[in-house]
């Protein structure tokens, strides 16, 4: 929604009541507000502008408004990527988006699709991400490499690095 133009695609997500809309690249800030007061989560794509050479949304001026955030990649023949560490590193230092805030970006992309995932909390599905670094201040900082060392999905391991 809005990703090229203000289409008015934000203000529609909030009427409609939509789980959330992406990109909002030039959403207006009545279409922000509107989706926050609607509790409309807020797509965000950077691995698209990066790929475009185009401007990035302003996901600062979106947590201020008190816009539910998610981040993505955005996977397409355009912007090939399906890293969310990179996508991570680029919300990061071109979105002005905090560490913590890449991480509560994924409980807000599981409520956004209806899923039981995106926390660490009794009742929800054990997906967990274990990352080698020293602690969740280096997500998005240290980039390039894969820092996963192992996957649990459902509470098994279903990849370990070796």
């Amino acid at each position: 929604a809005d990703e090229i133009e203000n289409t008015g695609g934000a203000e529609l997500a909030a009427e409609l009541g939509a789980k959330s809309a992406d990109h909002l690249l030039k959403a207006s800030d009545r279409g922000l507000k509107l989706m926050a007061e609607k509790n409309v989560v807020a797509t965000l794509l950077p691995g698209t502008p990066f790929s475009l050479f185009t401007e990035f949304p302003d996901a600062r001026k979106m947590i201020e408004m008190g816009l539910p955030l998610a981040l993505a990649t955005d996977l397409n023949p355009n912007c090939y990527t399906e890293s969310l560490q990179f996508i991570f590193a680029l919300a990061v230092f071109k979105m002005k988006m905090f560490p913590e805030e890449c991480i509560s970006s994924m409980k807000n992309a599981a409520y956004s699709l209806d899923r039981n995932a995106g926390c660490i909390e009794r009742g929800v599905n054990a997906d967990l991400v274990i990352m080698e670094i020293p602690n969740y201040r280096h997500i998005g900082y240290h980039f390039g490499v894969n820092l996963v060392s192992t996957v649990i999905k459902n509470g098994r391991i279903v990849w370990e690095s070796i």
